[in-house]
Formats: structure tokens, sequence, C-alpha cells
């Protein structure tokens, strides 16, 4: 069972460590078999992203096809599991020592195991698999395999080497080969019928800011082919999928090559999946300033199903430190963005990322970003202290701001984003919002959905509905979630 520990947005990692395939012989591993184990089981932990959640998901559907190296089934018990997996991130240096500590309880929950005669394989994959592969075998020699983000679907084939060998793999090169060509279709059988769902549409980034890692851990911008995009849309919807949201770190730089060859843009691709059958809703995630083209805008005042919500990272509110990221947009430019996005589609919920202490920032520069954040009227944010990641140019860069006055920062920020958010809630009050119920909530007899906006709302209702579009009478905003009532369809 895949679990989203964390969400963040990019920031920067090691630019040297990017190792091609090689092999640890200090190690050894109990063999199992010939992999043949019955009933094995894999536990799947996953830090960061929505794109993390994505391949986390596709690691398991590629860990439970048959043949070498597979036939696994998920477990939420880690100690159950024949198989652990720690999809990671790299966005800020909590991040990666949360991984390390995680490792350390795995290797007694390893010990236990081993005492009674089962085998454990640990893996580590994602961005800190492919920045630090090497100290990841150094500090935690527990770790059998180290798999990068672009190549986990070779994931099966590694672990019959581990068992074969008992030996240690690390895998972090960037294979010329299209990973996503090469893993098995989508499976929706997961004990229910998802109602929403990620689908990875372009991976990596040419933008180069100063503080991001994606460059480096994900690789330059790559677009999946159309047909690829809605083959793969078309069996969720299938599975009872009726939201998609397209993930990609730039993902309106996509330029995926049409069925006639010529490259294709994001908002033509919106207008594909919108011809699909089934399909209710669509969102897309995360863009770029510099990426957010006419056609892309006009589409959603053109496609009734593209959603009314925008995450758009400013990242702050200064000229100089923008400047200073490498944002190449100053804070006019993004104003002038808004408008024309406001002037298509009134009713948008605009999001965004933050980024406070940035090495140099001023009180005054800091003021500027909270002044932006109530002017734009931010319904979310993912806002952070800044993080420097080894081997970027913001790394090296003078003026570091004290880690109290981060906090301080942060904590302000925080504050006033929760305002706007607040305000733009209460303002359903009164309202019917159609919502599409996701899941149960904690509370017994309540669904929990998302509006078009999406915001989680929560009602009394069966598990019946689940899967399901209807109309919810807001009663009341909390901090984060809106309370209704379903009202007849």
């Amino acid at each position: 069972m895949a679990e989203l520990t964390l969400k963040t947005d990019t920031t920067k990692t090691d630019t040297t460590k990017t190792d091609t395939t090689k092999t640890d012989t200090t190690s050894s591993l109990p063999t199992s078999n010939g992999g043949k184990l019955a009933g094995k089981k894999v536990f799947v932990k996953t830090f960061g992203c929505q794109m993390n959640v994505y391949d986390s998901e596709r690691m398991a559907e590629a860990l439970a096809a048959e043949g070498a190296g597979g036939g696994y089934t998920e477990t939420s018990d880690m100690a159950d599991a024949d198989l652990i997996v720690l999809n990671t991130c790299h966005i800020r240096e909590k991040a990666v020592e949360k991984v390390y500590s995680d490792l350390g309880r795995i290797r007694q929950i390893k010990e236990e195991r081993e005492t009674q005669g089962k085998s454990t394989i640990v893996t580590v994959a994602g961005c800190v698999a492919q920045a630090e592969g090497a100290e990841i075998s150094r500090r935690a020699p527990v770790v059998d395999i180290v798999v990068g983000p672009q190549s986990y679907q070779r994931l099966p084939g590694l672990i019959s080497k581990v068992q074969r060998d008992g030996r240690r793999v690390v895998e972090t090169q960037f294979p010329d080969e299209d990973k996503f060509a090469t893993l098995p279709a989508r499976s929706m059988n997961k004990g229910g019928r998802a109602a929403a769902a990620f689908l990875t549409v372009q991976e990596g980034c040419d933008k180069f800011c100063t503080f991001c890692v994606v460059p480096y851990t994900r690789g330059m911008e790559f677009s999946r082919p159309v047909a690829r995009v809605v083959a793969e849309a078309r069996a969720l919807v299938a599975g009872g999928v009726r939201e998609i949201t397209l993930l990609g770190q730039n993902v309106n730089g996509y330029h995926g090559d049409g069925v006639d060859g010529r490259p294709r843009s994001l908002a033509d691709l919106l207008g594909d999946l919108s011809a699909i059958d089934g399909l209710e809703r669509l969102r897309y995630t995360t863009s770029h300033p510099r990426d957010m083209g006419d056609d892309l805008i006009a589409a959603h005042r053109d496609l009734p199903k593209l959603m009314p919500y925008l995450h758009l990272p400013v990242q702050a509110g200064s000229d100089r430190i923008l400047a200073g990221m490498n944002r190449k947009h100053t804070v006019q430019d993004y104003r002038s963005l808004i408008h024309r996005i406001r002037a298509a589609r009134p009713d948008i919920a605009l999001s965004t990322d933050i980024i406070v202490g940035f090495p140099g920032e001023t009180d005054a520069e800091f003021q500027a970003t909270l002044d932006l954040v109530v002017e734009i009227g931010f319904v979310m944010a993912y806002s952070f202290k800044y993080s420097p990641r080894p081997g970027t140019p913001a790394a090296s860069m003078a003026d570091i701001i004290p880690e109290a006055v981060k906090s301080e920062r942060l904590g302000r920020l925080q504050a006033a984003l929760d305002g706007v958010a607040q305000k733009f809630n209460v303002g359903f009050v009164g309202q019917t919002v159609p919502v599409l119920f996701e899941r149960n909530a904690k509370a017994s007899g309540m669904l929990l959905g998302r509006s078009p906006h999406l915001q989680l709302v929560q009602a009394p209702a069966t598990d019946d509905l689940l899967g399901r579009i209807l109309p919810v009478e807001i009663d009341h905003a909390g901090p984060n979630t809106l309370h209704g009532t379903v009202r007849a369809a």
C-alpha cells in the first residue's frame, strides 16, 4: 500500500552522483530458492510529490506481474514484507534524513525476520537513490537495491539479480529506453474502484532553477507520445476512474508526439483526453509560468472537463530573488499572466509554491512575497524554508539566512495563506457544489471527495456513492475541509 508521507515541490540535489550500474561485492544476502517464494509480499512507502505516488503505483504493478523478480502482492505491514521499497524525495535535507531514519528501523525488521528464516530485500528508489547511490550503500548496508526514478521499470530484474548473486546492486543510470513502454498495463485491482488517478505525461526539466534538483535526478524534459497517454487514460477510465490529474515536473512544457509524428502541446493533449467517454474531470500539475501559453489558457475557458484549479509556482515576490533563483520571470510577468488566466476563467482557484529564506532575502523582499500572496489570493500553497542541496548553484551562495529567521518568516507566510484560504472556503457556505466522492472518512458514515476547486469535502453518505459526482450543499467550512449534505441529483 503506497503511503504519501510528504508533499513538496522540486529543489536541488547533487549533480555528480549519477553512477551507472555497479555491484557491491562486500555484502551477501540469503538467496530465496531462485526468487520463487510463495505468497511474496511488498511494502511500498512513498515520500514526496504526486509523481512519486504515480511511480510507486507503477512499481507495484510491475512487481505484481508474474515472472522473474515479480509475483508480489502489496501489504501494509512492513514486518510482513519480503520486499520493502522506499520511494524517496530529495527536496530537503530533512526529507533525506527521514529516509535514513526509516532504514534504521528497517534494519531491525530485517534482522528479526532473518531469525525466523525469512529473507527481506530492501530497495531505495527515487530521487535520493539517484543523487546519493554510493552514499546510501555506505551509510545503510541494509539496502540491497538502489534504483533511480528513470530505471524503476527494471526493478523485477534487479531483484532476480540480487537473489541470484547475493550482492547489492546500484542502478542510477539514465537509460535510453522509454521506461513507460516497458511497464505493464495499468491495473485498477487495488481492493476497490479508484475514483481519481494520477497519470505521468512528462518528466524532467530544462529550466535549471538554482535551487532545484530535477534536471539532475529526473534528467532533461521528456514527453510521452499522445497515443500512449490516451491509451493509459482509457484503461484508467475502464477501471472506474472519473478524474485524472496529468503529472510532470514541468507539465505545461509537454511536447509529446501526436499520431502524425508532430509534437503536440498540453492543451492539445487535454483536448484529446476530454473526448474520452466516462472521464469527467481533468487536472494537471506542476506548471512553470514561462510555459503557460495562449492555447493552454484558452483550454481553461473552452474545455468543461478541465477543472477550475491551477497550480502555478511563483516561488517569491521579489524580482531580485527570482533572478537569483533563475526563474526567468518577474513579479509583473506573473501578475500579467494571472490576469490573462482569470480573464479566460474568472472562477479559477490558484495555488503556488513559495520558498522563504532564499540566500540574501531581506525583510522587505519577504514582505513583498506576503503582499503578493494576498494580492493574488492563492487558495493553497506549498511553502518551504530554503534548504540547500549539495551540488546545486544556490548551495554555494553567500548571505545564508539564519534558521530562526526562516522559521519566523515561514510561520508568517503560512498564517497569511491560511487566512486567504479560509476566506475562499467560507465563500462556499450555502452553495451547492459537485463533489466526486473518493474514499471513506475517518468518521463512520462519512465520505470524502473533492470539489471542482480541489477542496476536500466531507458529507454523510453510503459507500455506494463512492466514485460518483453528486451535488453537495456546503453547511460550513473548517480549516481544511468543507462540510455539507448530499442533495438529490
